[in-house]
């Protein structure tokens, strides 16, 4: 145990660390409990995301399959290559109780068939639907990249939280009182010494009092 100066004025300061340290733990707690609450709604929408894309990337792996086996591949790979650019995106940051998490602003990355760079002459319609369903399994890609990352900060937010409760709860408060128990228990004890020395040094009081009373009359009487 850390050496306390058992004094009232100490234990009036453990008192006040004790409310300071359970005041900190339970705001902890309530920030953890919404936390959690925004954590599981957030995981809501990223396991339906996660079914969509998953449902979007077989869908553009099966029109992908058609356009191999029925168009010419040099006409794929030509088309592939024409529709080779950057994706545009815009990243800036929110906040949920304090945590820091993305926001992604993005124009959809599904074209149009003249705006994919690769011409219309050379280039069969499950080539157009393999692009398409491409760049909405992208989309998709993109939105989930949100959202996990979402996920993941505030499952560390959780974790980092609960320790802090943790060593409040299980380390600090109970140090803590510990010290305060024993800087009462110690004021305590010499509170009661003090009061049996009172009673002792006040019997002694009284049997010199009462002795001097019981002289004064002898005194008296040799005068006489």
């Amino acid at each position: 145990m850390e050496q306390v100066k058992p004094t009232r004025m100490e234990l009036i300061r453990k008192r006040g660390q004790i409310k300071l340290a359970e005041q900190g733990r339970d705001l902890l707690r309530e920030k953890m409990d919404a936390l959690i609450q925004e954590f599981f709604n957030i995981m809501g929408s990223v396991s339906k995301s996660r079914e969509e894309l998953e449902t979007a990337a077989g869908a553009a792996q099966r029109s992908l399959c058609v356009a191999e086996a029925v168009d010419d591949l040099v006409a794929l790979k030509s088309a592939s290559f024409a529709t080779k650019r950057g994706v545009s995106l815009e990243i800036r940051g929110r906040n949920i109780m304090g945590v820091p998490v993305p926001l992604i602003e993005r124009k959809s990355v599904t074209k149009s068939v003249l705006e994919r760079g690769y011409s219309m002459i050379g280039t069969s319609g499950r080539i157009d639907e393999t692009a398409e369903k491409y760049e909405m399994e992208l989309d998709l890609i993109i939105g989930l990249a949100e959202t996990e990352t979402s996920l993941r900060r505030l499952g560390d937010e959780i974790q980092m939280n609960r320790r802090r409760v943790n060593a409040l709860e299980q380390v600090l408060i109970p140090e803590l009182k510990r010290q305060a128990r024993y800087i009462k228990i110690s004021i305590d004890e010499r509170e009661r010494e003090d009061l049996y020395r009172l009673k002792k040094v006040k019997k002694i009081l009284e049997r010199r009092r009462k002795a001097a009373k019981n002289k004064q009359p002898s005194a008296s009487a040799g005068v006489t």
